[in-house]
């Protein structure tokens, strides 16, 4: 099969992919906590285009300039066909980022460490969206030197 007839709507889910998505998503949550228990949240730059995806968030998300919101991440209302439908809008425009559509384990609360009841699934550019928001706000600097 080409890619180009691929229909990933009606496609099978194999589960060996899946394992290989949740290792990589596990994998990279596990680097992000270690870095951060190595550099204050509000020392780092996940990305060369950090400063572009905070102003793009702040500009579709102006709710995101309150430290308080960007501290829990609601679920529901980000995956809600409303919030569904803006946050696409906001991933597209960063195709340029490479994964930035790759599934990826978010904290609802940046209070919590990763965790079954306290991480959800987003793509990587919503990780990056919020967790740049959070660490601009110091709130990931509580993180330091925990092991």
């Amino acid at each position: 099969m080409s890619l180009s007839n691929f229909d990933a709507e009606n496609a099978d889910n194999l589960e060996d992919i899946e394992k290989q998505f949740a290792v990589k998503a596990v994998h990279q949550a596990e680097t992000y906590w270690t870095l951060l228990t190595k550099i204050p949240g509000s020392k780092i730059k996940l990305t060369k285009y950090d400063d572009e995806i905070y102003d793009k968030l702040l500009e579709e998300f102006p709710e995101f300039k309150d430290p308080d919101y960007a501290r829990s991440i609601d679920e529901e209302k980000m995956k809600s066909p409303e919030g569904k439908a803006k946050w696409r809008k906001f991933c597209d425009s960063f195709n340029k980022i490479e994964d930035y559509n790759f599934g990826t384990l978010l904290r609802t609360s940046s209070s919590d460490e990763y965790g079954q009841e306290t991480t959800i699934f987003v793509v990587r550019i919503q990780f990056y969206a919020v967790e740049i928001a959070r660490n601009r706000a110091g709130l990931n600097d509580w993180i330091l030197g925990k092991e």
